[in-house]
């Protein structure tokens, strides 16, 4: 059996339809239904009923996305390994990370890095959330050759546990407003005081998947809220118009000498920076080159 065919069932089996299975392969919808159509034949069995919703595993399709989920992890485990014993500080190395580390945190330890390591090619993908470092995800060729990142560097309380790595050290917040904005606090200012009276730039109202944002569900329910914006930076740029007082990491105060400190740092939203990667490449030359490297700059920033 072509393990490529069990690839596009397997496709289906997880987006639904010929249509999503082609968006994730980076094929044809026709291509999709070809390679269906012939494992089917090959098999001997319809592995999916065509509904108008979508496509349906039939029983005979069930086992056998069961079993093709198991040989694309073990193929998964297969590489990993192998890049696990790479001893060269050669190659792509993929990193994944939040806007607000690649703007102040990431560039000159980046920058240094690369000049270091010739060699090596590193692709940075800014995503809010931790994503897969063991997953393959598909190119436009339609193979599994592209993990979805090597090493993650995140800002979280929870990381899991199949990872390694180390925090980097703490990133602290603290309430921001414009400098010399006459309407708005210009000296550290009890946290009490600030909620109670001062114009706020707050997150989305509903969101709460990280710890600021439950903190401003928490405290600003009765506060005057003008604006609500969705990451860091947009936060910085409206607290930058004199609009209102804002919470933001310490680090990105360098970036932002119009704004001035407060309050004291915020104890409750003091979170670990982190360095992450899978077990299986931690031996690999070029990621734990920029474990070190990487790591150990972004470290002497969070202590300053």
């Amino acid at each position: 059996m072509d393990w490529s065919d069990l690839r596009y069932a397997l496709a289906i089996g997880v987006g639904g339809s010929l249509g999503a299975a082609a968006r994730q392969l980076g094929v044809n919808h026709t291509t999709v239904l070809r390679r269906l159509d012939a494992l089917e034949a090959r098999l001997g069995a319809r592995l999916f009923e065509r509904l108008r919703t979508g496509y349906l595993p039939t029983e005979a399709g069930a086992l056998v996305l069961e079993q093709a989920r198991r040989m694309a992890a073990q193929a998964d485990e297969i590489e990993r390994r192998v890049q696990g014993r790479d001893r060269e500080l050669t190659g792509l190395l993929r990193v994944t990370t939040a806007f607000v580390v690649m703007e102040h945190l990431l560039p000159q330890p980046l920058a240094d890095f690369a000049r270091q390591f010739p060699g090596i090619e590193v692709e940075v993908v800014e995503n809010a959330f931790l994503v897969d470092l063991a997953r393959r995800s598909a190119e436009a060729s339609g193979s599994w050759s592209q993990r979805e990142a090597d090493v993650a560097v995140r800002i979280s309380g929870n990381v899991a546990e199949h990872l390694v790595g180390r925090p980097l050290g703490p990133a602290q917040c603290r309430v921001y407003a414009r400098r010399g904005q006459m309407d708005l606090p210009q000296t550290i200012t009890p946290l009490a005081t600030l909620i109670r009276e001062a114009p706020w730039v707050g997150f989305e109202r509903d969101a709460q998947s990280r710890v600021y944002d439950r903190w401003m569900r928490q405290h600003l329910a009765q506060s005057r809220v003008r604006v609500r914006v969705d990451i860091f930076n947009a936060a910085a740029a409206m607290i930058r118009t004199g609009i209102g007082v804002g919470i933001l990491p310490v680090f990105m105060e360098a970036r932002h000498p119009e704004l001035l400190a407060v309050s004291d740092p915020l104890p409750e939203l003091e979170v670990p920076v982190w360095m992450l990667t899978h077990p299986d490449l931690r031996d690999t030359a070029r990621v734990r080159a920029f474990m070190q490297h990487v790591g150990d700059a972004i470290a002497v920033t969070l202590k300053a």
